[in-house]
Parts: C-alpha cells; sequence; structure tokens
C-alpha cells in the first residue's frame, strides 16, 4: 500500500495554503478545481513520496462543506495508490465493504478515483487512487 495523499478539509484555501507554504517552505505543486466535487483543491507535495492535499468547498452542496459543518475543519481522508482500482473495488464489495464510490471518477490528481465509506475503515475516509500507467 502506497500513500498517495491526506486530505484535509479547511474553510479557506487560501489561508491553508499560506500556513503550508510557510511551514513547507514551498508553493502548492497544483491549485485546481474538482467541479462535479464542488471543491478546490491545493496540493503540497511531501519529500519522500505522498502529498498534502488541501480541500475548500466552492458551493454549500459540497461533501467538503458538510464536513466542515458537522466536523470542523481537519483531517478528511486518507488516499492510498492501488494498481486496477475497478479490480479492488470489486474484492472489497465482494468482501462487504461498503463503497460510497462503485464506479471511478476523476480527481484532482487527474487520476481515476473511488472513496470506501469511513464505517468500513475504521471510522476512517479512505480515497483509493489508480497509479498512473
Amino acid at each position: 500500500m502506497k500513500l498517495s495523499h491526506i486530505g484535509i478539509a479547511v474553510p479557506n484555501l487560501d489561508e491553508a495554503i499560506r500556513i503550508f507554504s510557510h511551514l513547507s517552505g514551498e508553493e502548492p505543486e497544483v491549485i485546481t478545481e474538482i467541479k462535479d466535487q464542488k471543491v478546490r483543491a491545493a496540493m503540497f507535495p511531501l519529500e519522500g513520496g505522498g502529498a498534502i492535499e488541501l480541500l475548500m468547498p466552492t458551493d454549500r452542496s459540497s461533501p467538503i462543506n458538510g464536513f466542515l459543518d458537522k466536523k470542523g475543519q481537519g483531517l478528511h481522508h486518507l488516499a492510498f495508490r492501488v494498481q486496477n482500482l475497478e479490480r479492488t473495488l470489486g474484492e472489497l464489495k465482494e468482501k462487504g465493504y461498503r463503497l460510497i464510490d462503485e464506479t471511478p471518477r476523476i480527481g484532482a490528481s487527474g487520476r481515476k478515483i473511488a472513496f470506501v465509506h469511513p464505517k468500513s475503515m475504521s471510522g476512517v475516509l479512505v480515497e483509493l487512487e489508480e497509479e498512473a500507467g
């Protein structure tokens, strides 16, 4: 299992970027909007692999907005890279894991992603991301 990134929900992306830029000494590698998820994201790569992904809702109906309303800012999800996302989702479903996404969609990285429900993952929202070619 390879860590892809750690997702952090924030109410103000510019402020969070400022804080993480001071901490890392770097600007985010990517700032993007994922329209279907109603979120803006900034990605800070970590030395040795993985990244910190800051997530801010762009609309009241965004899942990130619901998370912020319910839990406040902070850790939103852990993302792991897998070789074959469709096969992994099928295996998890067969074993009884609760999937949020049974069909992959495109994430902030431009790669196929899918989420596994926190109730099946010891209370942690888990994102699976297909490794590039």
